[in-house]
């Protein structure tokens, strides 16, 4: 492997030269989504950030399992928020059963992840696919005398964890300050500390999503399913977690703790964080109104945007900053990434039919450096923390030079035929097989007719809430935009494209 790839390790605090584990072999997990409810635009962010870093590995010649998980049950403790389960809530909101939620919001997952051209993980296991392993880790931590069993729910006991382990080794959060601080939220009355959290919750009797365990019926906690199936999968210690930032505090934390317990040492090496995506300067919430999902915006039908963007311009969109910086939407930065993206594919489709033809005559010495400087370079980036916006600005810089060869205001001569060989591969590698950028006519076909049966369904749904302010603006903005709806008598939707 040429490249020595450095990561920023939110452990360290600093970049980090890569070193696996097993030489050429690279263990990753990545916290998906929980499928509660349609993913938005912040999701957007994690899951293309760790499918380029995914192909950048298996580029360097690594063999990887790539382990994303699928949340699809869980009592879920965030920070300053009433603990909830949120399978549970949102199959009551929708009046569906919680696998049926689970099934339909799984799938819109995938259906976004093909959209963005994302690869597809080794292996996506589930919360409620791994209940047997989650009670035998639950089970190690209580003997080990690290968790405790009330009223039928057991908590993890972080003060006595926080005697002999480090807990706030990652978020660098100070124990003292957290039992000082931490407000009172569900069930503190059970609990022996206020930050301790739950590793399994007691369900109450109307609760659908229950299993039986040595503590009575009920269901996991949020932290462990991460836990269990990394050390399922990926054994005891692997190389690289990853997530969004705000899951530093409290889910990764609570998952060393565990794993720490349960296994003996730190679960991964390398923890690796994508910054968060603001609206217009203020944090995604639905207090602002300003969370926006990725339906919405492929389609453009929300109150936000000034019209549809496609999955490949968000993709680029995100790909323009590096992951570890803050990203802001505005229209304005959806629009500017659209034209960008259409001048770098344009120029790599010219590159792509032509041929080198030289002459016998010189080569332009200081033109050919700057040429392999600019793809050198491109390497350089990828492996300096995955520094995607560099890649970009070479590609940039390139993309004149290609229309020039193109135009003929440089002759094809002017650089060495290596040097042109290298230019073709450079654009295909990294713009394509690594960034994983696609025609926007490639990802189109046949897929037309999937988005409007989903915004069809979307309306249905709405209608059948009552919510016809939904489904009239589904209508309405299709039908701005040349696509009219038709209710049929039998209770089919049509449609027909102006």
């Amino acid at each position: 492997m040429s490249e020595q790839l450095k990561l920023h390790n939110t452990l360290s605090r600093q970049k980090e030269v890569f070193t696996p584990l097993y030489p050429g072999h690279v263990g990753m997990y990545v916290c998906g989504p929980t499928v509660s409810g349609e993913s938005h635009l912040g999701h957007a962010r994690p899951f293309i950030t760790f499918d380029v870093l995914y192909r950048y590995l298996l580029h360097l010649g690594y063999r990887v399992r790539y382990v994303r998980n699928i949340t699809d049950a869980g009592h879920f403790e965030e920070e300053g928020r009433d603990a909830e389960d949120k399978i549970a809530k949102g199959a009551l909101l929708e009046k569906l059963e919680p696998m049926e939620l689970v099934q339909k919001y799984t799938n819109l997952f995938h259906w976004a992840m093909e959209q963005f051209n994302n690869l597809q993980p080794s292996i996506e296991p589930t919360a409620t696919g791994h209940i047997v392993e989650q009670i035998e880790m639950i089970k190690k931590i209580i003997d080990d005398g690290f968790a405790y069993e009330a009223n039928g729910s057991v908590y993890f006991d972080v003060k006595k964890y926080s005697e002999q382990h480090h807990y706030g080794i990652l978020s660098g959060r100070v124990i003292e300050d957290q039992l000082e601080t931490t407000r009172e939220l569900d069930n503190q009355d059970e609990k022996r500390n206020k930050v301790d959290f739950a590793l399994w919750k007691k369900a109450p009797p109307e609760h659908l999503m229950r299993w039986p365990s040595p503590w009575g019926d009920g269901f996991p906690g949020w932290h462990i399913e991460c836990s269990a199936m990394s050390g399922k999968y990926l054994g005891k210690q692997f190389d690289i977690h990853g997530g969004g930032m705000d899951l530093q505090f409290p889910h990764h934390e609570c998952e060393i703790a565990q794993s720490t317990v349960a296994h003996g040492d730190m679960m991964a090496r390398y923890w690796v964080h994508n910054n968060m995506i603001t609206i217009n300067g203020k944090k995604m919430g639905k207090s602002y109104g300003n969370v926006i999902r990725l339906t919405d915006l492929f389609a453009g039908t929300h109150p936000l945007l000034e019209k549809a963007y496609s999955p490949m311009t968000i993709r680029f969109f995100i790909l323009q900053t590096h992951y570890r910086s803050t990203l802001d939407f505005s229209n304005e930065a959806l629009q500017a990434a659209e034209k960008g993206l259409a001048r770098l594919w344009a120029a790599f489709e010219t590159l792509q039919k032509l041929e080198y033809a030289g002459n016998g005559s010189p080569v332009n010495d200081e033109l050919d450096k700057q040429v392999r400087e600019f793809c050198d370079d491109c390497a350089a980036a990828m492996s300096d923390d995955i520094s995607t916006a560099r890649v970009l600005a070479n590609l940039f810089e390139l993309a004149p030079i290609v229309n020039s060869l193109r135009g003929g205001q440089i002759k094809m001569h002017e650089l060495s035929e290596s040097t042109f060989a290298l230019l073709k591969t450079t654009w295909q590698t990294f713009l394509v097989d690594i960034l994983g950028m696609r025609s926007e006519e490639t990802a189109d076909t046949g897929k037309l007719d999937g988005v409007l049966q989903l915004l069809i369904d979307i309306r249905k749904e709405a209608k059948g809430r009552k919510d016809y302010a939904t489904s009239d603006k589904i209508r309405n903005q299709l039908q701005a935009i040349g696509i009219q709806l038709k209710d049929e008598k039998d209770g089919t939707v049509s449609y027909a494209i102006d």
